[in-house]
């Protein structure tokens, strides 16, 4: 019996060998190969939720995307490459955009006076802008921030000057500014003691008698400034009062419980939390304002020392017409502006401002 036995052992451990042997490749993840004269079955690939989002949220924006390429991007790389060539206003329906480049249209611009000139008004134009701006809105937001009759009355109306049209509001200060007529000059003359009226928007260079000194006077760019400072203002109110509305008043009523008065809180609890709120405000106005048309060619059509760069190229478009040169200036506009970001965004950063 024992011999049996052992046999009866043998053929079975062999047995079970040889199935382990065959179960092998499938421990070792070889996947068998598929039977001759077939082809290979392809598992397909599960969608996320995630990727799913993503690609209705790309057809969901595909028309605008296609509407901002179109508007925006194709005109702008024509002007680059307009700016390379020799092109004439009436030859712009025939003209080649990948023609003849040179660099002969930059040479122009540079070598002519008038660029830097009307750089020169254009940064003066914006600093002065932007600055009544914020300061005007700035006003206007801390005015109507505590509560009293009459308010929302108050807010509304100072959204009037951003919301009218400038046509309009051009024309309304044209009269009120004229010489001969104007409300501005009957006051000055009645009330102010002013000699003679004061031509507010063709005077190139005015004088100011201050205590027997004869003080020149840019008038024309300073009645453009005023305005632009008045029309936009409503913009850095809208900003500021938001602000304004989302602070906590407990450091406020802790600094007026500690003695503090209406400008040391205003100074050291209320500024510096509108300082990123006046950045954002700043930077916006300067892109705009230095890119600014409307205004100053309804008011004065560049005229009186108020020729800034873009009126400029509307000159050099129109009355030259020399397309070449005025998509060369508009480049080096744009190149200016790109520097001009770029510095302030190297400032806020080093400031620990995320951008």
């Amino acid at each position: 019996m024992a011999p049996e036995s052992l046999r009866f052992g043998r053929h079975t451990g062999e047995n079970m060998m040889a199935a382990d042997t065959n179960l092998e490749p499938a421990a070792t993840g070889t996947v068998p190969s598929p039977p001759a004269g077939t082809k290979p079955t392809r598992t397909k690939r599960r969608v996320t939720l995630r990727q799913h989002d993503a690609r209705t949220g790309l057809w969901l924006m595909s028309p605008t995307l296609v509407i901002v390429v179109m508007v925006v991007v194709v005109p702008l790389i024509w002007s680059v490459l307009l700016a390379f060539q020799h092109v004439k206003l009436i030859q712009i329906g025939t003209v080649n955009p990948f023609g003849n480049f040179t660099l002969d249209n930059f040479r122009v611009v540079f070598a002519n006076g008038a660029l830097w000139t009307s750089l020169l008004t254009t940064i003066e134009y914006t600093i002065g802008s932007v600055t009544l701006v914020i300061i005007f809105g700035l006003i206007a937001a801390i005015v109507v921030r505590r509560p009293f009759r009459g308010r929302t009355l108050v807010r509304a109306a100072f959204l009037l000057p951003y919301v009218a049209p400038v046509v309009a509001v051009t024309f309304v200060w044209k009269v009120m500014l004229n010489p001969e007529f104007g409300i501005v000059n009957q006051f000055g003359q009645n009330v102010l003691g002013w000699d003679k009226p004061i031509p507010f928007l063709s005077q190139a260079t005015g004088t100011w008698d201050l205590l027997g000194m004869q003080i020149p006077v840019p008038t024309a760019l300073l009645t453009v400034i005023a305005f632009e400072g008045w029309r936009y203002f409503p913009f850095a109110f809208l900003f500021i009062m938001a602000r304004l509305e989302a602070l906590s008043t407990e450091p406020e009523e802790a600094a007026l419980v500690d003695g503090a008065g209406p400008w040391q809180t205003f100074r050291y609890i209320i500024w510096p939390q509108l300082i990123p709120v006046i950045g954002v405000l700043a930077v916006l106005r300067t892109i705009w304002t230095f890119n600014e048309f409307d205004d100053i060619f309804l008011l004065t059509g560049g005229a009186a020392g108020t020729q800034v760069a873009s009126v400029r190229i509307f000159d050099l478009l129109t009355v030259q017409r020399n397309v070449g040169a005025a998509s060369a200036m508009s480049v080096v506009l744009a190149v200016l502006l790109i520097l001009m970001l770029a510095f302030y965004t190297l400032m806020m950063r080093r400031r620990g401002e995320k951008i």
